[in-house]
């Protein structure tokens, strides 16, 4: 890189500006006749019969006299900067002069076949080795066979059996990846560590749930969950190897379970994997990010607390505190008196994290797409539920707590006993009789309510408003002008009942409403009726408006969510807080769908990665045959944080399908037979009529 810069800088450029009067010697502005003095006096030098004559000075001399003196050649100089006119451009490969040299040739040809039919097929062949090994996902496709294999095999399996068959992944056998280190100490380390742990289960005899990198990876993955310290420079090493790749591995074992399960919902294979072996797979994802056991409390979850600190948690109001929601909803006074073994650093670095951790509120909306009754299921139809899942944070939890332990009713008496305390102090009490003057001039400025004022008068309803009101106000816009005009009346009514009201503006009134009558009465009559006569076509129209909102509405929504589909999705969210893990991790989300009766699988798990505030998901379903109201479950998991989960029932209330009629659109009815017939008779005795008129022409 630095020998091409300065190669670069360095760089001379070898075209030069060709000018006649810099050959011949002479100034721009020189004459003719200097030209021609100055051309012979170089050709008697330069001519190649001279003995100082040069064959190339003596050409370039003759062209450039040529250029100076004769005017085509001049003028191909000036356009083209040479007297010949424009030559031909040639491009050249900037190789190095030694390759095309002769002496070379046969080097030259052995490097060649060296690097194009030697080196790079095997470069090729060693990527497509190793890249044909991997799955999509980047795991082993013999990990993948592995997975199918042991869970067809047993359909049920705790979380100890998940776990054993994750160690045995063919991604920590050495002979597949290169990170994995054997080591002569192994045989000592890794025996000691069986033995320290009690429910290892190393007496297996199944392969390759034996092989001593299975065992190996087993013990370090048991190291994991119980929290133990290993020797630093040699097992510790392994074990973040291993853990590091266990959510990637976990993800596969799901996916393969979930692919068993559509084999199995359509005939495919007679067994269908029990919901408990993917929960439990699901479950080992979230316990190997948090370095814990599913026995253990969600509460070590958070830094600073011990075990020996959770046989304290328990308050006479709410019981024993084993969620970290829990937690967060108690006032604050009870959350510091509970962790008040900590510092006040330590209390603040817990409700941070505990801030920063999930919970998820869920939204479920069941329809039949593309049906003209969307809101109605009917047997055998495919069933579109989507979920929509919001993502909150746990800080929201413990605002409102510390929010809830903040009376303003209570702050509100505190002051005023304050004050009252505050006045006792700097007046003398009062006497009862004054008192009761207080009282009874605080109530002073309070009239009573006459029965007339109570009582709400209506204003007199005209006849055509009282005509409006009949026939359902079908005209708006007539009824809002006859009200508009009928409020002067109205209101000088209340004010008669009130008696405010002279004797000249009961005249004056009378005299407006008289001619506000006459006014009126023949407006409205026309108003109505052309109103009602419109009514029914705007508000088909109106309703018409509605319909094609709601359909380019729908369309929208379509066109989104398949534009969404097609987008590729991030796997960015929100970062895990996870002290045990080795690295960076997201939080990912499993959301799949149980029958409540059966308690089985209806829809493969889905992995939801983007999951940054809110994110809908879809699953497709086949409603039963039967009608009747069928329930389920919609269940959410973490990968990452221990009791996260959350769950919602769906209820499908299941109609019979409908009888679709069979008109056979191209039976014709006898009629239509008929008029056929007739019309062609008619139009045979036009053509005849036709053909008489052309004879008697003729």
């Amino acid at each position: 890189m630095i020998l091409t810069a300065y190669k670069v800088v360095n760089l001379q450029h070898d075209y030069v500006v060709w000018d006649p009067f810099e050959i011949l010697g002479i100034d721009p502005s020189s004459s003719t006749a200097e030209i021609k003095k100055a051309y012979r006096r170089l050709s008697l030098i330069y001519h190649p019969d001279k003995e100082t004559g040069d064959e190339k000075k003596f050409l370039l001399l003759t062209k450039a006299y040529a250029a100076l003196t004769d005017d085509e050649a001049r003028k191909n100089w000036q356009l083209y900067g040479n007297p010949d006119g424009p030559g031909a451009t040639s491009f050249g490969i900037a190789l190095p002069s030694w390759i095309v040299e002769k002496e070379n040739s046969i080097l030259v040809l052995g490097l060649y076949a060296l690097v194009f039919m030697v080196a790079l097929p095997t470069a090729v062949g060693i990527w497509w080795y190793r890249s044909v090994k991997y799955g999509a996902d980047q795991v082993l496709l013999d990990t993948t066979s592995l997975y199918y294999y042991f869970i067809h095999k047993t359909h049920q399996m705790p979380l100890k059996r998940v776990l054993m068959i994750i160690a045995a992944s063919c991604e920590f056998h050495r002979r597949q990846n290169s990170e994995i280190i054997e080591r002569p100490s192994d045989n000592l380390e890794v025996n000691q560590l069986i033995k320290e742990l009690p429910y290892i289960n190393d007496n297996n005899r199944e392969k390759p749930l034996f092989f001593p990198y299975s065992l190996k990876a087993r013990a370090l993955l048991h190291a994991h969950l119980s929290r133990m310290k290993l020797p630093p420079t040699t097992l510790e090493i392994d074990k973040m190897i291993i853990v590091k790749k266990c959510p990637l591995l976990i993800q596969e074992f799901v996916q393969c379970a979930g692919q068993l399960t559509i084999l199995a919902l359509t005939g495919r294979i007679s067994r269908k994997p029990h919901k408990d072996t993917l929960e439990n797979a699901m479950k080992l994802c979230r316990l190997v990010v948090q370095a814990l056991w599913d026995n253990k409390s969600p509460l070590l979850q958070l830094p600073h607390i011990t075990e020996d600190m959770l046989r304290f948690f328990n308050t006479r109001k709410r019981g024993t505190i084993r969620s970290i929601q829990q937690l967060a909803t108690m006032k604050e006074d009870e959350r510091r008196s509970l962790l008040r073994s900590l510092t006040d650093e330590h209390y603040h670095n817990i409700i941070q994290v505990m801030s920063r951790m999930p919970f998820i509120e869920l939204d479920v909306k069941t329809e039949v797409v593309d049906d003209e009754d969307s809101t109605t299921i009917t047997a055998g139809a495919i069933v579109t539920v989507t979920v929509t899942l919001i993502r909150h944070a746990i800080k929201v939890l413990i605002d409102k707590s510390r929010a809830e332990d903040y009376d303003p009713d209570k702050a509100e008496r505190e002051v005023n006993g304050s004050e009252d305390i505050a006045n006792s102090d700097l007046h003398a009490p009062e006497s009862p009789q004054a008192k009761k003057q207080s009282q009874w001039v605080k109530n002073r400025g309070k009239k009573k309510v006459s029965k007339q004022q109570k009582k709400k008068t209506k204003p007199p309803m005209k006849p055509a408003a009282r005509q409006l009101n009949v026939q359902s106000n079908n005209s708006a816009a007539a009824a809002e002008k006859i009200l508009k005009e009928s409020k002067p009346a109205s209101k000088l009514q209340e004010r008669k009942e009130a008696g405010d009201v002279t004797e000249e503006e009961i005249s004056q009134s009378g005299e407006e409403t008289d001619v506000s009558k006459s006014d009126v009465e023949p407006i409205t009559k026309n108003e109505v009726k052309t109103a009602e006569k419109a009514a029914p076509t705007i508000s088909t129209s109106r309703g018409d408006d509605d319909d094609d909102d709601e359909e380019w509405n729908k369309c929208q929504q379509k066109l989104f969510k398949r534009e969404k589909i097609l987008e590729t999705k991030s796997k960015r969210s929100h970062s895990v807080h996870c002290p045990y893990f080795p690295e960076d991790k997201q939080e990912y989300w499993w959301i799949y769908m149980v029958d409540r009766k059966k308690i089985d699988l209806i829809a493969t798990p889905i992995l939801v990665t983007n999951l940054v505030d809110e994110e809908q998901i879809e699953f497709k379903i086949t409603a039963p045959h039967k009608p009747g109201i069928y329930s389920y479950w919609i269940i959410v998991k973490s990968d990452s944080y221990v009791d996260c989960d959350v769950s919602q029932p769906v209820k499908l209330d299941v109609k019979e399908a409908k009888i679709i009629a069979d008109n056979n659109i191209w039976d014709l009815s006898d009629e239509e037979e008929v008029t056929r017939e007739d019309d062609s008779a008619v139009e045979d005795s036009d053509l005849a009529a036709s053909s008489d008129e052309e004879e008697s022409d003729d």
